[in-house]
């Protein structure tokens, strides 16, 4: 009797928890965080951040930048185009108002161990591509499988660890995961896209194509001009669209992207009814390029929104492979040529922070010298990193913004002698090799061009010759993701749960790896232990002050000259869009957005009554 009474509590306890436990050490659920409990019971009707009774219809066209030849975004080639992620789905999908969980999408429910040594899927028995076809347990084998040998590069060391994968019932496949205790690994695979092996089987998968792909998702691609527009229709017949985390999103009929080659075009299109919405990521365009009639009177909406989004690192990057960037001390001394005060005074209107950390905005920051806790883990790697990470507090050249940087130049100029760079002629030469230092700045955009010009004159006050080469976006991207370049402006995106897309940052693996996110060539073992470290971390504790210890490795590195950061969203739209009450705190939600029908019936009447 006593034990029944026991086993009833623990039964109890595991509903409130909106989780079923099958044994000691398995559980069932309908979610999964990555530290703690989910937010949602298993009865949830919607998230928080949506409005269940949005109404359905309407058109949004958006601008795109460059252009693209490639509707499979899955592989290396090609430019992928816009909204392709709107085809696909996965397995689980998260909630934009918790760190990090996920709720099952595809799967009805997911199964694993204490552990977290591997995960299952029970998929849907309604998931179905556009074909009609159903989603089968081998359609989630094949993609793991595909995606590992053939995909683009990310998923080889994202997916690393996921070993094995098998079929274990008619709508149930297992994955078995390798390596060290790894809690995040059964989130990572329910993030993993499900594509459809029946359409692929026939198809070169690693080929660029503009034939419209079979996906699950809940738009289907309508028409498209190659490279110049695509345009995506709800799918009326879409399977989920009565599932708990698909209510009240996916409001539009249609989305249509125009492509633009001159970001100052898309804007002008904009002003002209041509677009309906844009993202204003230029300080001077927010300030001074939208006082206008139409959007003083409200019929454009102009809104700065505050998110709690962590903001990552933009900044200028070395290319380590270089011989010329090699030395700590040289990366360090190039820093003190960029005047970010004068910069955000002069070009920004003061809308800007600096960045201090690679994990910016959030409580993964690290800050002031390391705590007692850092210093533990930071303790067994004295000697293979640099001392300052134990003893300075990380910092970064600072000027009164009025343009005068001869106090940098002579701290600049003082370390570079350090490290053997030395004027000689005008020139800044290696005194032992006779090396002359130049380099080029590759640019994506024009619009950059002005930021990076003053940067290239205070180098010049060095001795540097820094030329500014803007390309098109085939070529960057060609030159990128061959690490065919020696400065680029990039940007790494965090979210609050790091972990496996670390190693496509900054591990040496991913530095052999033509097209990873680890531009600066950074191959230190220390930084390998320290990714896998935050990998395996077994709590949100745990993981916060791992995150630090990496974070401040990768800053006292100097592997970047950091930038800027906002902490807020600077968008413009006409107004005939409405949005939930409630905002998700960590995204800005526009798939939760609908068209208002009577105000986009009155919109051209606004337009002609303007003053």
């Amino acid at each position: 009797m006593k034990k029944a009474f026991f086993v009833l509590a623990v039964l109890l306890s595991s509903i409130i928890h909106y989780q079923v436990v099958l044994s000691q050490e398995i559980y069932r659920a309908h979610g999964l965080a990555m530290h703690g409990d989910s937010k949602y019971g298993s009865d949830f009707p919607h998230f928080d951040y949506v409005n269940p009774t949005a109404s359905k219809g309407g058109k949004i066209v958006e601008g795109a930048f460059g252009s693209y030849d490639n509707l499979n975004h899955f592989i290396l080639k090609g430019r992928s185009a816009a909204g392709l992620g709107n085809l696909f789905e996965t397995l689980m999908t998260n909630s934009y108002d918790e760190a990090f969980t996920e709720y099952c999408l595809l799967a009805e429910s997911i199964e694993w161990p204490k552990d977290r040594s591997w995960v299952a899927f029970t998929l849907r028995s309604e998931a179905k591509w556009h074909d009609g076809q159903p989603v089968t347990v081998e359609d989630v084998i094949w993609s793991l499988e595909t995606l590992k040998a053939k995909g683009h590069p990310f998923y080889r060391s994202y997916y690393a660890n996921l070993a094995s994968v098998e079929k274990v019932g008619d709508r149930k496949v297992k994955f078995t995961f390798s390596g060290p205790p790894n809690p995040e690994l059964p989130l990572i695979t329910g993030q993993m896209p499900i594509l459809p092996k029946h359409y692929w089987q026939e198809r070169d998968f690693e080929s660029t194509t503009l034939e419209p792909p079979v996906g699950s998702g809940p738009y289907k691609i309508k028409s498209l001009d190659a490279g110049r527009s695509i345009t995506y229709q709800r799918n009326p017949n879409y399977w989920g669209n009565e599932l708990p985390v698909n209510v009240g999103r996916h409001n539009f009929d249609i989305i249509h992207y125009d492509y633009y080659r001159d970001r100052n075009i898309e804007r002008e299109a904009f002003k002209a009814g041509a677009i309906d919405f844009l993202f204003e990521r230029t300080a001077k365009e927010w300030a001074t390029g939208y006082n206008i009639p139409v959007v003083e009177q409200g019929v454009i909406v102009k809104e700065k929104i505050e998110h709690d989004n962590p903001q990552g690192m933009q900044a200028f990057v070395f290319n380590t492979r270089r011989k010329i960037f090699k030395d700590r001390k040289v990366r360090q001394a190039l820093g003190y040529a960029f005047d970010f005060e004068w910069t955000n005074k002069n070009l920004f209107y003061g809308s800007y922070t600096r960045t201090f950390s690679y994990f910016s905005n959030s409580e993964l920051a690290s800050s002031g010298l390391p705590s007692q806790e850092e210093l533990r883990i930071l303790d067994q790697y004295r000697g293979q990193m640099p001392d300052q990470v134990f003893n300075q507090v990380f910092s970064l050249s600072q000027t009164d913004g009025s343009g005068n940087i001869r106090g940098n130049i002579r701290t600049a100029l003082r370390l570079l002698k350090e490290a053997k760079w030395e004027v000689q002629d005008g020139e800044l030469t290696n005194t032992a090799t006779g090396e002359v230092m130049s380099f080029e700045i590759l640019l994506v955009s024009p619009e950059f061009e002005r930021i990076v010009l003053p940067f290239t004159k205070n180098l010049e006050k060095l001795g540097i010759q820094a030329n500014v080469n803007t390309v098109d976006t085939s070529q960057y991207q060609n030159r990128t993701d061959s690490y065919d370049f020696d400065m680029v402006v990039a940007n790494w995106g965090q979210s609050l749960s790091p972990g496996n897309e670390q190693r496509d940052f900054w591990s040496s693996k991913a530095a052999d790896l033509n097209g990873t996110r680890n531009l600066a060539g950074i191959k230190d073992p220390v930084i390998d232990e320290l990714i896998d470290l935050i990998i395996s971390s077994p709590d949100r504790q745990s993981l916060i002050i791992r995150t630090r210890v990496l974070d401040r490795v990768l800053l006292h590195n100097h592997y970047v000259i950091p930038h800027w950061h906002i902490a807020a969203y600077r968008i413009l739209y006409w107004d005939k869009f409405r949005m939930p009450a409630v905002r998700p705190q960590y995204s800005l939600g526009m798939d939760t957005w609908w068209i208002d029908p009577e105000l986009a019936a009155g919109l051209d009447e606004r337009k002609r009554n303007l003053k």
